[in-house]
């Protein structure tokens, strides 16, 4: 396929780009705080969807040396026709999805658009990609109020509702770009849509809608409450997702665990394998989304979602896998009115089956690539499609549009078993644990930001219940370690005690469950802290002390 020539250097973002952009509702490009429940405030890391700043960097890296496989991922992007910077818009007020006068694929076009053309503006910094993007969203935030039509407008809502904040994201900080306005519509449009889905489901028994359809809406929620710095959103998507009543929680959107295999059945692979894929890849967003925010919902459950993965995979590579029969009741929730009755599955559905759908590289990019895991099936299928494109490639009808795709360009597993992250401290939100030398100090962070981003490795001392190493990128082979109770920046001198020092148990967060702290390998009761704008290791007492102890891992 022949690709689109870039010239070097490349930019990766504009001059105004933020990694922890924040706005508020009454006045575009100033600071606002999310609230936590414990009454502190916190900003969420912008761009922070399924795309990160560091992830922006490394590509746009990666294509300006012309590093295979993300130039061919490049190359895909750029042969999409909805790519295009000419890209003209056709926005609606009112957007129907079906039932009778259907007109949403002029929606979904246009959010591909905008989607694809603010990929290739943060990549490779061409002004005409940028300023497509913004024009496509602009007009749509002006327009747009209303998605209607039968049940199907939920499918819309949620869809939509997380691909449209995935393509205003990578723009919010364009000086073009409406942001009061497009947060307003998701807030407005889309999410009480989400809400209402997740909360009623159309009125039907909870089992009567496939996990799909929670997961789009409850992607949706996610999405628009990290793009507009809601922490009760994300609260209520991330709460959903580890025991919502509905199919698309995980414990119900994967049902049964084949654990002596390494694979668990998804809900709807008895349905048929479009479906199945496309839940795959809505779990893959919704997952990535959240890790980018230091919430990990991939490791669920003992790695729950993998084994799911493992499982699609398999069957859609020609294999045979263990099925568990399913059954579940269907039609109205009411105590008069008549519904469906009862239904079996008792075998994989093949309809589908071995289908393209540009999901797999999101997923294997976090368990093979940050995390080190084995995902051999998904690792195969992903092989298949490498590398992927996005909507448009994958066929004309609306399904071709229900992944963004390009996973081998964004996500390709390129860190095996380690990933990248900042420390973004709890109670400080601007400040993040960052080395000058081999000192350790909390402060703000500007780009280029090396010397706060940590290779987090499998512990050096040991790896027993997630225990881990923090890696300087800056300063490879140097690991922060503690030194008389002060964490400090130091050279592996391979010695046992350097190796105890230097390991640490991830926690739930002291001060906020979504978050993380750190406790010391060899000294159980005592926490990484910040104090006074240094870093230190102490035991925790107060709330001040917890707050302290508290961290967002930003990848």
């Amino acid at each position: 396929m022949a690709g689109a020539s870039i010239a070097l250097p490349l930019v990766a973002f504009s001059a105004s780009s933020s990694s922890a952009t924040t706005h508020s509702l009454a006045q575009p490009g100033t600071a606002s705080l999310a609230t936590t429940p414990s009454g502190a405030t916190l900003t969420y890391a912008h761009p922070g969807l399924v795309h990160t700043l560091s992830d922006l960097e490394r590509v746009s890296t990666q294509v300006g040396s012309r590093a295979q496989p993300w130039l061919g991922g490049w190359d895909r992007l750029a042969a999409n026709g909805r790519s295009n910077s000419g890209w003209q818009p056709r926005p609606l007020d009112t957007v129907v999805r079906g039932g009778t006068g259907q007109n949403y694929p002029q929606l979904y076009l246009d959010i591909h658009a905008a989607y694809q053309n603010a990929l290739r503006w943060r990549i490779s910094g061409d002004a005409a990609h940028g300023a497509a993007a913004v024009r496509i969203l602009n007009a749509w935030s002006g327009m747009l109020t209303t998605v209607s039509g039968n049940a199907d407008r939920f499918l819309a809502a949620g869809i939509y509702g997380y691909q449209f904040a995935n393509a205003a994201e990578l723009v919010r900080d364009h000086p073009d770009f409406e942001f009061e306005r497009f947060r307003g519509m998701l807030l407005t449009v889309f999410y009480p849509m989400n809400e209402d889905f997740l909360t009623k489901h159309n009125g039907a028994v909870i089992t009567n809608y496939w996990a799909n359809w929670d997961l789009c809406n409850m992607a949706s929620v996610l999405a628009i409450g990290i793009f507009a710095d809601r922490a009760d959103l994300v609260d209520r998507a991330v709460t959903y997702f580890q025991g919502g009543a509905g199919n698309g929680s995980l414990p119900h959107a994967v049902p049964y665990v084949y654990e002596d295999q390494g694979l668990a059945q998804w809900q709807e692979s008895g349905r048929d394998q479009g479906h199945t894929i496309m839940g795959i890849g809505l779990m893959g967003a919704f997952c990535e989304m959240a890790w980018n925010q230091g919430i990990d919902c991939y490791g669920q459950d003992n790695n729950r979602f993998l084994k799911a993965a493992e499982y699609v995979a398999k069957y859609n590579l020609g294999y045979d896998v263990p099925f568990t029969p399913y059954t579940w009741q269907s039609g109205p929730k009411s105590t008069t009115a008549p519904h469906a009755g009862w239904n079996t599955q008792t075998v994989p559905g093949a309809g589908g089956r071995g289908q393209a759908r540009p999901v797999w590289d999101q997923v294997l990019g976090h368990y093979s690539g940050r995390m080190g895991l084995s995902a051999p099936w998904v690792s195969q299928i992903a092989a298949t499609l490498r590398p992927d494109g996005g909507g448009g490639d994958y066929g004309t009808a609306s399904g071709g549009y229900d992944a963004l795709g390009f996973g081998t360009l964004m996500q390709y597993p390129a860190q095996t078993g380690s990933h990248v992250s900042r420390l973004q401290t709890f109670n400080f939100p601007d400040r993040y644990i960052r080395h000058t030398g081999s000192t350790v100090r909390i402060e703000p962070t500007t780009s280029p930001l090396m010397d706060s981003q940590f290779r987090v490795v499998p512990g050096l001392a040991a790896q027993a219940d997630g225990r881990i190493s923090f890696e300087s990128v800056d300063m490879p082979g140097h690991f922060l370690r503690h030194s008389f109770y002060r964490m400090v920046l130091a050279p592996n001198d391979g010695s046992a005690l350097f190796k105890a020092d230097a390991t640490f148990l991830p926690v739930t967060g002291l001060a906020h469950d979504r978050l993380t702290s750190f406790r010391a390998h060899n000294y159980p009761d005592h926490y990484i802290r910040h104090r006074n704008f240094g870093v230190s290791l102490t035991p925790i007492v107060s709330d001040l002390d917890r707050a302290d102890a508290t961290f967002r891992m930003v990848d």
